[in-house]
């Protein structure tokens, strides 16, 4: 399909915006224009244009991780759930996703197929957990409750030999990123955020596994130990970073190591932490670690870390990622930096900054348009009612119209 978009194109570097025709054609932009005539055209004058939305940690597949979810639904109901996870991320203007655990290859190839309303995907498939960590799920009965499938394995592996076998599996599986849980989390009952798991070792053999395969290694790590062991063992990106000290952060600029601080999970947890709508096991846990993870946010951006937009959508409710944005401008990021967290940096981070990330000719047409100005008035992207169009692969998803 050959088409136009027309309104107020945004520059992400100045901020400045201009009238502009974006041309369309088999799902890439040919080209950018002041005027156009012979096509059909999507008027959005007065309103913004921007590249669609990435967020770089979600759990497309989840809601809540709920203990009673697993114990009794059926398997195809957490499918049919997974579908409008999709459709509010989507509609909320998140085009691309990084699936940091539960997605398997045929909702990845799904989405790629435009079979389903869908953000495009890299996958994880399965985190990679020590016995007794993150992404165990026996609970203190002694009961296993994951959810396990052909094509979902488990990722429970310890030692060296185990850790290499289990990061090959998760390979196997169709993984384009290995996921791996350094620390304790929040929602989990046997383990606390700052618990230190894997060794240095352990760590640097997934990161090893990975570069045969030319993929990269995004590492969940609340606990400073666990986040200066995966630097040291050479992962690419550092998901939460609660408990980041200033030697660190500084070490982690040096490296250009990313940070994806998850600010909407935390906030949103500690609110309902605060209301008893968290398990009992989390709710100290929850509240703790937003009461550190700001501060240390500001220290990591001080130091001048890569950080990029981050969600943890699965844990909390899907559709609200761009509240992240927000959060991002709290902690000394200007909007436009935030804005580029979100798309040019977050596609570097994914390696698809060729593919994806800016409106420029060549690229894959995703695109969202707004009514707010995404510079003066950057909050109001967290209003999904204030995205009006959202375009991917240079297909109409959502629209006014309906």
């Amino acid at each position: 399909m050959r088409f136009a978009v027309k309104g107020e194109l945004v520059d992400l570097e100045s901020g400045d915006h201009e009238r502009r025709y974006i041309l369309i054609d088999k799902g890439k932009i040919e080209s950018i224009e002041r005027h156009i005539t012979g096509v059909d055209v999507v008027d959005a004058s007065d309103r913004f244009i921007l590249p669609g939305f990435i967020d770089l940690h979600v759990h497309i597949m989840e809601d809540g991780f709920r203990v009673e979810s697993k114990l009794e639904d059926p398997l195809s109901l957490y499918f049919y759930r997974a579908l409008e996870n999709m459709r509010k991320t989507l509609h909320a203007g998140v085009t691309t996703v990084r699936d940091a655990g539960l997605a398997d290859m045929g909702v990845r190839m799904a989405s790629e197929a435009h079979m389903i309303h869908s953000p495009r995907m890299q996958i994880s498939v399965t985190p990679l957990s020590v016995t007794g960590g993150h992404f165990d799920f026996h609970t203190r009965s002694g009961l296993n409750i994951e959810r396990t499938y052909p094509g979902l394995p488990s990722g429970i592996c310890d030692g060296i030999p185990e850790v290499r076998r289990k990061a090959r599996e998760v390979l196997r599986a169709g993984a384009d990123v290995l996921k791996v849980m350094a620390t304790g989390g929040v929602m989990s009952s046997t383990d606390s955020p700052s618990d230190t798991q894997f060794t240095v070792k352990e760590l640097a053999a997934v990161v090893e596994e990975a570069s045969f395969r030319g993929k990269r290694v995004m590492v969940h790590a609340h606990g400073l130990q666990g986040i200066r062991n995966s630097l040291r063992a050479g992962v690419h990106s550092v998901e939460h970073g609660t408990y980041i000290d200033g030697r660190t952060a500084s070490e982690m600029s040096e490296r250009g190591v990313y940070l994806v601080p998850t600010f909407l999970v935390t906030r949103l947890n500690c609110k309902k932490a605060m209301r008893g709508e968290l398990p009992e096991y989390s709710r100290k846990d929850a509240i703790e670690v937003a009461r550190v993870h700001r501060d240390n946010m500001e220290i990591a951006c001080e130091e001048g870390v890569r950080m990029v937009m981050g969600t943890d959508s699965g844990v909390i409710e899907h559709g609200r990622n761009l509240m992240e944005l927000s959060y991002l401008t709290e902690i000394g990021m200007d909007p436009l930096e935030a804005l580029r967290a979100g798309t040019v940096h977050a596609a570097e981070c994914m390696g698809w900054e060729d593919s994806i990330g800016t409106l420029d000719r060549g690229k894959i047409a995703d695109i969202i348009i707004t009514d707010a100005d995404p510079v003066e008035e950057i909050e109001k992207l967290s209003d999904p009612e204030n995205i009006q169009w959202v375009i991917r692969d240079g297909v109409i998803y959502r629209s006014p119209d309906g």
